[in-house]
């Protein structure tokens, strides 16, 4: 199949976050696996721009992606370039797939295969659910939603990578077609070797961002005597990491937590492997690929509700799940520090198992049948 993924941005524009890798995994799976995979994204890599040739075609690690010039940065940018390109080459593409939403490069990309009469899928990746609507920019979402998104989203098919994110989906529009599959997960060879720590040790990776809840972490670990090592691995805004790091001297656990900051493919592993819990405490995360990573390192996780991966963490007993207050938090991290026995079995079995649920062998026929269909 010829297959076109259509995203605000691509690897190696890592300061998005986690999204980046999900949707490169998912096109380099699918190119492994045989079809013809064209990405159209931009330039886009937060406040600067990627070192690429605009409008040039690349192959990235098996994937043929063309980046487009953005004519505003971030928030608010246009690629009047990529628009064109797809509405003259759109019948050369057995299936459309579109990713995000509240970003005008999608948004226009979805009214041109509406208008082209191309059903297509869209993943929303997280950006149907109710923190986004009701936090940053919550006018121009709704306004734009009014106006002309929810005609939109309803000309696609929509993709959920869990449960979680498919009612919030079906809860926004009343009869909107969509189906499930997790993302795939990038899980290399590695033999799980859990160091002896002297303190116990946390490890919170992901993108730096108000909602991941670590303002709520850092508070219950300041409660617990002696105070745990927080290793803060990830990149965010300056002022908010400042903020955090003030919030910590507040607390006083400053000498408590180390700043890591990005984490490349094969370092990520190893920062998750010598910890002894793995913490992802968020106000909302569509799906947490961070925590599949963990348990592939042999980590025990330690997950909210709002986690998409909460309900998997619990029925097979891979770690904790918490409400996002403080109290709770402050409790399950207690629990499991004394709960060495369950960690240990957690470490031995987690890595073997993870592969069968996540992996690209499981899941790509999945992706195929729905882009068939």
């Amino acid at each position: 199949m010829k297959i076109l993924h259509i995203v605000p941005s691509y690897k190696p524009a890592y300061v998005y976050g986690g999204t980046i890798e999900s949707i490169a995994r998912l096109c380099e799976a699918l190119s492994n696996a045989g079809q013809d995979v064209t990405v159209f994204t931009t330039t886009a890599n937060g406040k600067e721009e990627l070192d690429v040739i605009p409008g040039k075609e690349y192959n990235v690690e098996g994937v043929r992606v063309i980046y487009f010039a953005r004519t505003f940065k971030d928030p608010f940018y246009i690629s009047t370039a990529l628009w064109k390109k797809l509405s003259a080459d759109y019948e050369n593409y057995d299936a459309i797939h579109i990713h995000s939403w509240w970003n005008m490069i999608v948004m226009v990309a979805a009214f041109i295969c509406k208008r082209k009469k191309v059903k297509f899928i869209l993943s929303p990746h997280g950006m149907m659910s109710d923190y986004i609507l009701q936090n940053s920019k919550r006018f121009f979402k709704w306004l734009s939603y009014f106006v002309f998104g929810k005609s939109l989203l309803k000309a696609s098919v929509f993709h959920a990578t869990s449960i979680a994110e498919f009612k919030e989906c079906k809860n926004l529009i009343e009869g909107w077609d969509g189906f499930i599959i997790p993302n795939i997960v990038w899980l290399p060879q590695i033999i799980v070797s859990k160091p002896s720590n002297k303190d116990f040790s946390i490890v919170f990776l992901s993108r730096i961002h108000p909602k991941k809840g670590i303002e709520l972490l850092m508070k219950a670990i300041s409660l617990i005597h002696p105070n745990p090592i927080l290793k803060i691995a990830g990149t965010g805004d300056d002022k908010y990491l400042q903020k955090l790091k003030r919030k910590a001297k507040n607390l006083g656990i400053e000498n408590n937590i180390e700043w890591l900051g990005w984490q490349n493919r094969d370092e990520k592993f190893e920062v998750l492997m010598q910890a002894d819990l793995f913490a992802l405490t968020s106000y909302n995360e569509n799906f947490g690929n961070v925590v599949i990573e963990s348990l592939h390192a042999g980590t025990p996780v330690l997950v909210s509700q709002q986690t998409g991966l909460s309900k998997f963490i619990a029925e097979h007993n891979y770690g904790w799940v918490c409400d996002t207050n403080v109290n709770d938090i402050h409790k399950k991290i207690r629990t499991a520090i004394a709960d060495k026995e369950t960690r240990e079995k957690i470490s031995k079995c987690a890595s073997l198992n993870i592969y069968k649920y996540f992996s690209e062998d499981k899941l790509i026929p999945e992706y195929l049948k729905h882009y068939q269909a």
